[in-house]
């Protein structure tokens, strides 16, 4: 039997949630908690084996609180069950140690086969999430691919200036430091903008880092 612990502000959806976890076959609701800051006590007491975490509760979100129950020694496991799918939030509860992150409007089905798959070790997101994620990564992966080409075009002493403008380093910083004058800092800066087809400083330094540079 697979022992939960519902942790979520809003009591309509609690409710809701154990109405339909109360049939579902190896499932046991176990208690229920209003905020994050609930959740130690009510794991010390009830050791729950899977948390069904809301996101944004009023004292202690979703994210904090899976953060500090995965500190335990023996922690439950963690779904995050949220209306809020922003790459930001899914990316910050699994780093916290969620093993699911689902949607509310998930079906029940979906809830309650994450609930096991939880149970026994293995991640689940919604598809949904799933999704997103693989296109962020793309995404990101194919601006670092561009990133990182664009630069290739550069001289070694203009890679050296294109990074110091990333920094967010004046004219007269980099001529100090890269021990040239200040005019051909300047041209070594309109050749280099001039090479990546660039306008201006900003996009320079949103170039360097996409390539990770900065």
């Amino acid at each position: 039997m697979t022992r939960v612990l519902l942790v979520d502000d809003d009591a309509l959806v609690r409710s809701a949630l154990a109405m339909m976890l109360d049939g579902a076959e190896g499932i046991a609701v176990v208690a229920e908690a209003c905020d994050g800051a609930e959740v130690p006590d009510a794991v010390a007491a009830h050791f729950p084996d899977v948390v069904l975490m809301d996101l944004r509760m009023p004292r202690v979100g979703g994210i904090e609180a899976t953060r500090r129950l995965r500190r335990l020694p023996r922690p439950p496991e963690v779904i995050v069950l949220t209306t809020f799918d922003t790459d930001d939030n899914v990316v910050a509860a699994l780093r916290a140690g969620a093993g699911g992150f689902l949607l509310k409007d998930s079906p029940p089905a979906r809830i309650v086969a994450a609930i096991h798959r939880v149970a026994a070790g293995e991640p689940m997101l919604s598809p949904q999430i799933t999704r997103r994620l693989m296109e962020s990564v793309t995404t990101r992966a194919d601006a670092y691919r561009r990133a990182v080409d664009a630069l290739a075009a550069l001289t070694p002493r203009e890679h050296e200036v294109a990074l110091a403008v990333a920094r967010g380093e004046g004219n007269a910083e980099i001529a100090g430091t890269l021990g040239m004058s200040v005019p051909t800092v300047k041209s070594h800066v309109s050749r280099i903008l001039a090479k990546l087809a660039l306008n201006n400083r900003t996009q320079l330094a949103l170039l360097a880092h996409d390539a990770d540079l900065i």
